[in-house]
């Protein structure tokens, strides 16, 4: 989780009105891929880190510092719903997002796929991260 930390970090202020998301992905130990919000908001991490992983995602652990966005506001598939697409094994997050897009809605389909969720592992590090961001 400090890496995905690390690079939202990296990222804060360049992300427009979308807050900076850390995703790191993990498989059997080894780091399989790492992403940060593009410029602008788009694309998000875990859809970055996603595509990098490509089939690696399958059963892997995926860190990321917000929780993922259950729906989008220009429709097109969401964070959790591409996270359980590729079948990762759990997910975990530093804090919770209040935004309408996501504000449990990620918890619950990732839940709602079978796929467990750890919120708040490192949440005092990530927390700062977001505390400007108003959804």
């Amino acid at each position: 989780m400090q890496q995905a930390v690390d690079l939202a970090r990296h990222r804060v202020g360049l992300t427009g009105e979308n807050p900076s998301v850390g995703c790191v992905i993990v498989r059997a130990g080894d780091l399989v891929a790492a992403a940060v919000t593009g410029e602008g908001g788009r694309p998000h991490a875990e859809e970055q880190a996603l595509e990098a992983a490509g089939d690696q995602a399958l059963g892997a652990t995926v860190y990321v510092t917000l929780e993922p966005c259950g729906a989008r506001s220009q429709g097109g598939r969401s964070c959790a719903e591409l996270l359980a697409a590729a079948r990762v094994a759990r997910v975990v997050v530093a804090c919770e997002d209040d935004s309408p897009y996501a504000s449990g809605r990620g918890r619950q389909i990732l839940r709602s796929a079978g796929i467990p969720v750890q919120m708040g592992v490192l949440h005092g590090e990530a927390s700062d991260l977001y505390e400007d961001y108003e959804p």
